[in-house]
């Protein structure tokens, strides 16, 4: 299983927001700059993560982007899950729907145990860690 710069950069540009100042807003030129990424591209990550209430935008002349909850409050698991959907390695290991049409092998399958173990485990990682123990703020 390989993650796609959809997580790197969006995790990235999200510790840009959280070291913000004071918790000012931040804008997408700026951790552009700073990080090396598209502003085009990190417009649309953030938009994603905007709709699932883990930034807010905030318009003027220092708009930008902003955290809506504590860094705390906010798990390397929620960022990407919201930008890459499923994490799970294989289809059946997290039950998504539709999966029949690829595996006939749903109730005999002896691959499903260790699938199931490993997507928890990704799970579990992900979600032990927050925004604020990637930014030191502790």
């Amino acid at each position: 299983m390989k993650l796609s710069t959809k997580s790197t950069y969006g995790l990235r540009a999200m510790v840009n927001i959280a070291m913000a100042k004071d918790g000012s807003a931040i804008s997408i030129n700026d951790i552009s700059k700073r990080e090396g990424i598209s502003s085009i591209y990190l417009e649309q990550l953030l938009n994603k993560l905007r709709r699932e209430n883990l930034v807010k935008s905030v318009r003027g002349p220092s708009g930008g982007y902003m955290l809506s909850k504590a860094p705390r409050r906010i798990t390397v698991g929620d960022i990407v899950k919201t930008l890459e959907g499923s994490i799970t390695p294989v289809d059946c290991a997290g039950g998504r729907e539709g999966y029949k049409s690829v595996c006939n092998h749903k109730d005999t399958c002896v691959a499903k145990t260790v699938w199931a173990k490993l997507a928890k485990a990704i799970d579990d990682c992900l979600e032990s860690v927050t925004l604020e123990d990637l930014c030191g703020k502790k």
